[in-house]
């Protein structure tokens, strides 16, 4: 598969007990949802920003397989820091 970034606002987390370690996650923004699949390594080594972020910026591999698509993650990035870092002063015209 391709390398792809996507981010977007964190609607679901799952570690079912069966996927031994694996994350499931479900990213939304304005175009549509996508999900992730974080193996345990990676989950491991990014736990604070896979499992404390709102908002993730991820890096990964699109796959596509029987008509799902998903993003095998491999960088995970928080991006609610970048949100705290903008202006949030309106500028009110009169």
């Amino acid at each position: 598969g391709s390398v792809v970034h996507v981010a977007g606002l964190v609607t679901h987390r799952q570690r079912p007990g069966t996927a031994t370690g694996v994350v499931f996650v479900t990213l939304e923004d304005e175009t549509g949802i996508i999900n992730l699949i974080v193996w345990p390594k990676t989950a491991q080594a990014q736990r604070n920003a896979l499992l404390s972020s709102n908002l993730l910026m991820v890096s990964g591999i699109l796959q596509t397989e029987h008509d799902v698509t998903h993003v095998i993650a491999g960088k995970i990035r928080p991006i609610n820091e970048l949100l705290d870092s903008l202006a949030t002063r309106s500028r009110d015209f009169q």
